[in-house]
């Protein structure tokens, strides 16, 4: 879980200083990460906000299937409700806070106040991610057409993401059995 998460702040090689298990995944990010950016459904999903995101569409993509994730996680994971989930993941990173890359150090803080997975299941909680992500990145500041294109195609985004949430996790499950 831990490599997982760092994954988008460990730069190349630099995966090798870390121990064999968060090595893992760190690089089972990077395979999701490439298998989610070929993916014909996540692409059809893109293509609804390239008007308005251009080449971040993918990353609003990824925080509206996190929506349909948080939204629906006992429908995808019963025997541990979200907010356990949330807590377990909260605890992992503090215990492991001296190995975490800078970066994460300094939004760590703000991530376990926030809730951020939990707050997805909602679009004001989509929003203020939009918002500081927009303020904090080169992510433009577009979070009123995002939300209001998640708006008029929720359905579809859903859908998409109801046939793609499957794939990935057959993914990881082929990936981690090798």
């Amino acid at each position: 879980m831990l490599g997982n998460f760092i994954g988008d702040f460990v730069k190349g090689n630099n995966f090798a200083r870390y121990k064999p298990n968060v090595r893992t995944g760190i690089l089972l990010h990077r395979q999701i990460d490439s298998f989610t950016d070929s993916n014909e459904i996540v692409l059809q999903s893109t293509q609804l906000l390239k008007d308005a995101y251009g080449r971040y569409a993918s990353i609003i993509v990824d925080i509206f299937y996190d929506h349909f994730l948080a939204a629906n996680w006992d429908e995808f994971h019963p025997s541990m409700p979200l907010s356990s989930f949330v807590n377990k993941a909260h605890k992992i990173l503090l215990l492991n806070y001296f190995r975490l890359p800078n970066d994460v150090k300094k939004m760590l803080p703000f991530l376990i106040k926030s809730r951020r997975l939990e707050n997805y299941a909602n679009f004001g909680g989509i929003a203020r991610a939009l918002n500081i992500m927009a303020r904090n990145t080169s992510l433009p500041d577009n979070t009123q057409e995002a939300i209001g294109c998640l708006k008029d195609h929720y359905a579809t985004f859903e859908q998409h993401f109801r046939t793609f949430y499957p794939q990935v996790v057959a993914m990881v499950d082929e990936t981690l059995k090798v």
